[in-house]
């Protein structure tokens, strides 16, 4: 798995973050709890939330791992 790049779209207008694995979509996360869950379904079993915070293997687009809704305004 280390040699795949993992993507953590920005926040839908709905709320949520699409997450890629290099072309596979696994879904929408909502929480960094959903994302860890579907890393681990991916291979990265093991893997909690704070190895998801600090991994270099996720590239997140239009804000980090604290920002999971629509921007309030």
């Amino acid at each position: 798995m280390p040699e795949h790049r993992v993507i953590v779209s920005p926040p839908s207008p709905t709320g949520g973050r699409r997450v890629r694995i290099d072309d596979r979509i696994l879904g929408t996360a909502y929480s960094l709890h959903d994302l860890t869950v579907f890393l681990q379904n991916a291979g990265l079993t093991g893997w909690d939330e704070l190895d998801v915070l600090e991994s270099d293997l996720i590239e997140w687009h239009e804000g980090g791992p604290e920002v999971w809704g629509p921007e309030r305004g």
